[in-house]
């Protein structure tokens, strides 16, 4: 026998729905074909991670603001070198 393989949707969905507990484990594992043991540990795997929803917005500021750093940076970069360039060719 093959081992399913199961989609993050697919476990997110199923963990929400054990979340919102209005059905008992036992129906949710018969409602998707899984054992009651599986969509517990899909449950706090999510809850466990669901920090990291939160932390992963401040870190695409950071991003935003690094990138925008290093496209200033490249800037500064090339006019140097063209400053560089214009000072030896007027020597």
């Amino acid at each position: 026998m093959t081992r399913r393989k199961f989609t993050a949707k697919f476990k997110s969905k199923v963990a929400i729905d054990a979340l919102k507990e209005r059905e008992s484990l036992a129906v949710l594992a018969q409602k998707y074909e899984l054992l009651p043991q599986q969509i517990t540990n899909w449950k706090r795997e999510f809850l466990e991670g669901s920090e990291s929803v939160f932390e992963g917005k401040s870190k695409s500021k950071k991003t935003e603001s690094q990138e925008k750093e290093d496209g200033l940076l490249k800037i500064i970069g090339q006019q140097k070198v063209e400053i560089d360039f214009l000072k030896k060719a007027l020597s």
